[in-house]
């Protein structure tokens, strides 16, 4: 079904001096003749070229457009290699061996816009629309908080009076009011982040007050006639330069923790690539703080969309790992999200390149937390999942590799975010303060939700860390030990 908006409603959605006021010379900061070029006459570099663009890396220094392009025209496999290994010592030496989870909830499928790629366009009547009303909202915050034990949840909304700025204030509210019991203590979520249309500055704030975690709104892809094919005219997400901005609002709104990303295959991976970069490097020269995570996904099969299996510019396996190598390198300081479009063996295969966000137990389908484990339904949920392994599954196997799953979001709440967590974690400071509280909210979940299977391949990670925290800093341990008692008595939420 069709879903019908005055006309009076989207005309009032952009605000043109917002808009307007950053632009430059009446241009947004994309160039695409430049990176163009960029592509086209950057020579295949010369190792010792390519290793100095990796010392830089290393360094915790954010590539210029150029080094990146001569990172994307590498040409020897071994090259690539040597330039995945230094993607991972970036990755340690800023967030240690630590990986967040999350889930995506779905709260809204109502849209306005007519995205050619989307399933949840406004124009395809095979969906069924629902939109959560709060009590249903706690009853999936009550599945995946008590249940499955998810810390932290991205909320998805469509563009559409239905799911405004009211009703995503109020859903954030409600998601923070669930608390439920557990096995030796209690489940909770403590940091909601947003995946939204854009906004304008004062809806901006509302949400910063709501409790926001990190503000996502993804380009999609930064190559303008591309863009302009695949949004419809009349469409709100058919103006370039509102959704571009959409960030630099949020610096202004005082929402700190940014989330870009590009939907790979709907243009030239490399361009898009290059986009990122001087999207990053735009958010730097405004606010000296760029962005808080890079996302990636990959185009999936979505209802009623021709492009999404068809694409001439889908992104292969070898091709989607070169990207996360360039980016996680591009950009060393910030998260990176992979999400469960990606299969099993792709998540795998990308672990040690450098990502450090994901999502397990996922459903896409507004209200799924609820509904009974089966197979995917591609009218009811925007795109097909790649992975379908729960919580449990694949933190074990992130134990089992040496990688320990994180449920901290103390950092947010003592004031780590923004200009300051950018700063600790270009030092590599961030990454002592997150392993202590890893272990402490692993600890927690493992008590809480894990299956016998993972406890045991938890614990020996567990003994593993502590055992480098008494080494590496031994000022801590007592503390850490200390609180690791307490956890293990029903205490929850402790951090340093």
């Amino acid at each position: 079904m069709t879903t019908t908006v005055s006309d009076n409603w989207k005309n009032t959605r952009i605000n043109i001096q917002e808009r307007d006021k950053y632009l430059e010379n009446g241009r947004d900061f994309i160039p695409d003749a430049e990176i163009l070029t960029l592509l086209e006459q950057t020579p295949v570099p010369e190792p010792g070229r390519v290793r100095e663009i990796l010392a830089k890396s290393l360094a915790v220094q954010t590539l210029t457009p150029g080094e990146t392009a001569c990172l994307l025209g590498v040409e020897n496999e071994d090259l690539w290699r040597e330039m995945g290994e230094a993607a991972l010592k970036v990755k340690k030496k800023v967030y240690d061996n630590r990986i967040v989870t999350f889930a995506p909830l779905y709260l809204s499928n109502f849209c306005v816009n007519n995205c050619m790629y989307c399933g949840l366009k406004n124009a395809n009547r095979q969906v069924a629309r629902k939109r959560l009303s709060m009590e249903e909202i706690e009853i999936q915050t009550r599945e995946l908080a008590g249940t499955i034990g998810h810390k932290r949840l991205i909320v998805v909304y469509g563009e559409h009076p239905d799911s405004d700025i009211d009703y995503i204030t109020q859903s954030i509210c409600a998601i923070y009011g669930v608390e439920v019991k557990t096995r030796k203590g209690t489940g909770a979520i403590r940091r909601v982040n947003v995946n939204a249309p854009p906004f304008a500055v004062s809806d901006l704030r509302r949400l910063q007050q709501a409790g926001l975690g990190t503000y996502q709104v993804f380009q999609e892809t930064y190559h303008h006639a591309t863009y302009k094919k695949l949004h419809p005219a009349g469409d709100i997400k058919a103006d370039y330069a509102w959704r571009a901005y959409a960030m630099h609002r949020a610096q202004e709104a005082g929402i700190d923790d940014v989330g870009i990303g590009v939907l790979f295959g709907l243009y030239d991976w490399r361009f898009e690539v290059l986009g990122l970069i001087y999207h990053a490097l735009e958010l730097e020269r405004r606010f000296g703080i760029g962005p808080h995570t890079v996302s990636f996904p990959r185009l999936e099969p979505a209802s009623a969309s021709r492009i999404s299996t068809s694409s001439p510019y889908a992104v292969n396996d070898d091709d989607f790992k070169k990207l996360v190598t360039v980016i996680r390198l591009a950009v060393p300081y910030t998260g990176m999200i992979i999400t469960a479009r990606e299969s099993a063996r792709m998540r795998e295969q990308t672990l040690n390149l450098g990502y450090t966000q994901t999502d397990a137990s996922s459903r896409i389908d507004v209200g799924g937390y609820s509904k009974p484990a089966g197979g995917q339904e591609i009218h009811e949920q925007q795109f097909m999942l790649g992975d379908t392994r729960s919580l449990d599954e694949l933190i074990g196997r992130f134990a089992e590799l040496g990688h320990i799953t994180s449920f901290c979001t103390a950092g947010y709440r003592c004031g780590r975010t923004g200009d300051k967590i950018m700063n600790l974690l270009r030092s590599g400071q961030e990454g002592r303060f997150c392993k202590l509280n890893a272990v402490l909210t692993f600890k927690e979940w493992l008590d809480d939700f894990a299956s016998e299977s993972t406890r045991k391949h938890g614990e020996r990670l567990i003994k593993k860390e502590c055992l480098e925290i008494k080494e590496q800093l031994p000022r801590f341990y007592p503390k850490l030990m200390e609180y690791y008692g307490k956890i293990d008595t029903g205490a929850r939420d402790l951090y340093f």
